[in-house]
C-alpha cells in the first residue's frame, strides 16, 4: 500500500479533519503515504440556499461517497452529522476518530450570560432546523434568519452586523484555532447537538479489507457507541439529517445516557427524552427512547413540518 488517496472537500475545516485522519493513520503506520483530492459538493455549490430547501441529501457527502465508488479515492473523511443514516450499497464506515467538542455555541456581538439576555426580537443567524426550533423554544420573540457559508464566513457576517447571533458547532471553532470568541457555550443535554456532530468518520468500500482493518487502528470504540445510538434516533425519527431533531449520548464508564428531542420549526410541538443503560445496549436503547417518542406524536410532528 504505497499510496492512498482521501477524499475530502475543500473547506479549511474540512481539510483539517482530514489531515488529523491522516496523521492518526501515519502515527499506527509510519511511511505511509496520503494524498488529499479535493472535492466541490452540492452544499458547496448551492452555498446560499438554506439546508432544508437543498432537493435530496447528503449534500456534503455524496460527492465523497461517488469518488469511492468509483474508485478514483480509496477512502472519504467526513463530518459524521452530515451523513445521512442510510449508507449506500458498497459503501461502510470504517472509523472514527475519538470525538471532542459535541456542542453548539451562540456567538454574540455584545456579552450575555444565557440566551435570554438577548435583546428582543433578535437577529439569530442558523440554517439548521434543529438549532431554530430550540433557540425559538426559549425565545419566541427571536428573529432567526438563514446563515450558510464556511465558519470563516459566518463570523465575518456576524461581525458585519447582519446578525445579533450565530449558532455555530463548537468542534469547528476549536479545530480551526479560532479563538477569543464572545459568546455562550450551550449545554448538550439542554441545547441538543445533531446526532454524531463533533465526530470524524472515515468511509470506505465495503469489499476492502485491507483497508478496513487498517482503519480499525484508529477507531475509537465510545466515539462510535455514541454516534450510532444518536443516529439511530435520527434514522427511526426521520430519513434525513436536517430535521427539527437532535440526540445526545453521554458515556461514563460502562453507562450511556441518551437524549434526544424532536420539534416543529419554531419550537413546538416539543418532545424531548431522556433514557440511560449498559452502554453495550446502545443500539437497544436509541430504539427505546425513539419509541418513546414515536408514541407522543414525533412522527406526525416531523411530517406535517416537512
Amino acid at each position: 500500500m504505497s499510496l492512498l488517496r482521501a477524499a475530502t472537500r475543500g473547506s479549511k475545516l474540512a481539510q483539517i479533519q482530514t489531515q488529523r485522519v491522516i496523521d492518526a493513520l501515519q502515527k499506527v503506520c509510519p511511511g505511509l503515504s496520503v494524498e488529499m483530492q479535493i472535492l466541490r459538493t452540492q452544499g458547496d455549490q448551492q452555498a446560499d440556499a438554506p439546508l432544508w430547501k437543498l432537493e435530496g441529501s447528503g449534500f456534503f457527502t455524496a460527492r465523497l461517497q461517488q469518488a469511492l465508488l468509483e474508485g478514483t479515492a480509496d477512502f472519504a473523511v467526513h463530518s459524521f452529522k452530515d451523513l445521512p443514516t442510510q449508507t449506500p450499497d458498497g459503501l461502510c464506515i470504517a472509523a472514527v476518530l475519538e470525538r471532542d467538542f459535541p456542542e453548539d455555541v451562540l456567538l454574540v456581538r455584545r456579552s450575555i450570560r444565557r440566551i435570554e439576555d438577548l435583546p428582543p426580537a433578535a437577529c439569530v443567524g442558523t440554517s439548521s432546523l434543529r438549532r431554530q426550533a430550540q433557540i425559538l423554544r426559549r425565545r419566541p420573540d427571536i428573529r432567526v434568519e438563514p446563515l450558510r457559508g464556511n465558519v470563516e464566513t459566518r463570523l465575518r457576517k456576524l461581525e458585519e452586523g447582519r446578525y445579533d447571533a450565530v449558532i455555530l458547532a463548537r468542534a469547528g471553532l476549536e479545530r480551526l484555532g479560532i479563538t477569543g470568541w464572545n459568546g455562550l457555550i450551550l449545554d448538550p443535554l439542554e441545547f441538543l447537538p445533531a446526532p454524531a456532530q463533533g465526530v470524524i468518520a472515515v468511509e470506505i468500500l465495503r469489499t476492502n479489507e485491507h483497508l478496513f482493518e487498517l482503519f480499525q487502528r484508529i477507531h475509537h470504540f465510545p466515539t462510535a457507541a455514541a454516534a450510532q445510538a444518536e443516529r439511530r434516533i435520527l434514522a427511526r425519527l426521520h430519513p434525513g439529517c436536517h430535521a427539527p431533531v437532535g440526540a445526545y449520548a453521554a458515556i461514563e464508564k460502562e453507562q450511556i445516557t441518551l437524549t434526544a428531542f424532536a420539534s416543529g420549526p419554531q419550537g413546538h410541538p416539543f418532545l424531548k427524552e431522556r433514557i440511560c443503560g449498559p452502554v453495550l445496549n446502545a443500539v437497544e436503547w436509541a430504539d427505546c427512547l425513539a419509541e418513546r417518542l414515536i408514541e407522543q406524536g414525533a412522527l406526525e410532528i416531523l411530517k406535517t413540518n416537512a
